[in-house]
């Protein structure tokens, strides 16, 4: 298929710019990809879409603020950085502000000169001599997309770009269909007696890296980390094999389960798994998932699911409706 196959005009007012006032009241619109049939309802009324015999599986990671503002040592110049990927203690792979063009490297400081590090543009790397994750917690600022059109709000975004379950820290975006879930829905869900099983899958660039092919088998997805333990690797299998329907909670929790071609190990390592029309299923049975940038990998997935034609015709009837799309936005379930 084409890059312009999935492509979808949408009125810039509907791209959310802030989260909704409670996470369950957010808007979901429910897809049946069998019949086509749409339901229009509130988040928190997801739980009377799910049975006992159901799998929910979550992506536990968690986000940390990547970026950083510092200045250069020598002229004093504000320098921008962006953290991707911790390759070993205090070296990180990074996407420099574009305003810094040295070809060999600079010295950098950050706070009140409390950490030191030297950025090699060439190679994107950043190397510093202090503890980072403390740096970053006390000065980094969270990296919200590029549609977001306003700087972060520490005491909003550090809460709300980042899902209640979260528990390993790696990823620079958040995994956002988990953003709706609140402790006291997950708590009920779990009453009604749906099991629920974890994944971590770090979200990196890559999964947002802009498609540029037209002919999309020729994009490449940047590899990302991901790690199964042995008691949810468990719990899936059984699932599978007991013939229960897993509701994946996200685009990145489906590139974690379906990056097996066999049963689902306790391992960890990296995926660059790009699923696009024509892709077999093997886990996921359903999907939770928000509302994506046209031509983007992570709508390619969502069309793979459920049909191009389908989600486009979802997608249509949501903006007639008003939805608020995007990491900030409503949500889409397909059954």
């Amino acid at each position: 298929m084409k890059l312009s196959d999935f492509d979808y005009n949408l009125p810039e007012e509907l791209i959310a710019q802030y989260p909704a006032d409670r996470r369950d009241e957010s808007r979901l619109l429910v897809l049946d990809r069998k019949s086509g049939k749409i339901e229009h309802t509130v988040f928190k009324n997801i739980i009377n879409y799910l049975s006992p015999s159901d799998l929910l599986v979550l992506n536990d990671t968690l986000v940390f603020p990547a970026r950083l503002i510092g200045r250069k040592k020598k002229t004093g110049g504000k320098v921008e950085v962006f953290l991707l990927r911790e390759i070993s203690q205090n070296r990180w792979e990074i996407i420099p502000h574009s305003a810094f063009r040295n070809p060999n490297s600079v010295d950098v400081v950050f706070g009140d000169g409390e950490l030191e590090c030297r950025i090699f543009e060439r190679e994107a790397i950043f190397e510093c001599n202090g503890d980072i994750y403390k740096m970053l917690e006390k000065y980094g600022k969270v990296p919200l997309p590029p549609y977001i059109k306003r700087e972060a709000n520490p005491s909003l975004d550090y809460e709300r770009y980042q899902t209640v379950y979260a528990e390993n820290r790696g990823a620079v975006a958040a995994p956002t269909a988990g953003l709706h879930f609140t402790k006291e829905l997950l708590s009920n869900i779990e009453k009604k007696g749906v099991e629920t099983a974890k994944v971590t899958l770090h979200v990196g660039y890559g999964t947002f890296k802009p498609v540029k092919a037209e002919n999309i088998k020729e994009h490449k997805i940047e590899p990302e980390y991901y790690e199964i333990k042995e008691s949810e690797a468990i719990k899936i299998n059984n699932a599978v094999k007991s013939g229960k329907r897993i509701v994946a909670v996200g685009t990145t929790t489906v590139r974690t389960l379906e990056s097996f071609t066999g049963e689902i190990n306790a391992q960890n390592g990296y995926t660059s798994l790009f699923i696009y029309n024509g892709f077999n299923f093997r886990v996921t049975k359903s999907l939770l998932t928000n509302f994506h940038l046209p031509k983007s990998t992570l709508l390619m997935l969502v069309c793979a699911f459920a049909g191009r034609d389908m989600i486009l015709y979802a997608y249509g009837e949501a903006i007639k409706k008003g939805y608020r799309f995007y990491s900030y936005g409503d949500a889409m379930l397909i059954v």
